[in-house]
């Protein structure tokens, strides 16, 4: 019965994969833990050399070392150091085959795909071959792992923190922060009223002019404009502070970055 069912050669610095083995397995749990196991590829560099991770029906077991490492999807029954010893045997293979400049040099994915057939051939043999044949190799491992046990992570939580990098955090709702007005100085109220007054004043002089110019020459369109434009301008001051103060609700404000308004 086979054990190794997925391995994976991938760049540790941004988890670009370089090598897959061909996929035989199309049930639906299979396919989600091999999406968690892209997801983990892209933290290796967070992590120590050697870690797993358990989903419901599979294992995930990687193994790193300088800028490359090798992940396998197994089963449950599969020792972990049988699954470490294969990973291993993977990364000499594929560290012997490539140099550092062609692994560094890679921008896209499975830039290595021809390593496949290796690949293959290794499953196989792991797969097929009996543990008293490679106990040797086993026992090292064992013997590793028991001194240095790998990191032991959840799948769940690794597609928590990859939300998290790209930003899709949780949404807490929370009641948005009460902000009222405040009180208006005494110099602004004198500053209003002297506003309106000023407004009046230059309304009530420029339709004086205005009612005297029965035959309007150019010049005297220039005087009575002299008038009303000021009276615009002034008469926009209050006009706004109603708008702004008044008519607009507190509650559709916004917060931070306004001085006059805080927080009740």
């Amino acid at each position: 019965m086979s054990m190794i069912f997925f391995a994976s050669v991938v760049r540790v610095r941004d988890g670009l994969p370089l090598s897959a083995s061909t996929d035989y397995y199309h049930t639906q749990d299979f396919l989600e833990c091999r999406r968690q196991l892209k997801t983990l590829a892209l933290h290796l560099a967070h992590y120590p050399g050697r870690g797993s991770a358990e989903s419901r029906d599979f294992s995930v077991h990687f193994s790193s070392s300088g800028d490359v490492a090798c992940m396998a999807i197994c089963s449950h029954q599969c020792p972990a150091a049988m699954a470490f010893c294969f990973l291993e045997t993977l990364w000499w293979e594929f560290t012997a085959s490539y140099d550092t400049t062609c692994i560094g040099l890679a921008s896209r994915p499975y830039a290595f795909l021809e390593f496949d057939s290796i690949i293959q051939k290794m499953k196989w043999h792991f797969n097929h071959v009996s543990s008293s044949q490679i106990n040797s190799s086993l026992e090292k491992v064992q013997e590793e792992l028991e001194f240095q046990p790998p990191v032991v992570l959840t799948l769940e939580d690794i597609d928590v923190a990859n939300g998290m990098m790209n930003g899709h955090t949780s949404v807490h709702l929370e009641p948005a922060p009460n902000f009222r007005m405040e009180p208006v100085t005494a110099l602004g109220i004198l500053s209003l009223v002297l506003n309106i007054m000023c407004a009046a004043l230059n309304l009530i002089r420029g339709v004086h002019l205005a009612e005297h110019s029965l035959e309007v020459a150019h010049q005297e369109i220039g005087n009575i404009l002299a008038f009303f434009i000021p009276f615009v301008a002034c008469i926009f001051q209050p006009m706004w502070y109603w708008c702004w103060h008044i008519a607009v609700p507190p509650h559709t404000l916004g917060s931070e970055p306004w001085s006059r308004f805080s927080k009740q």
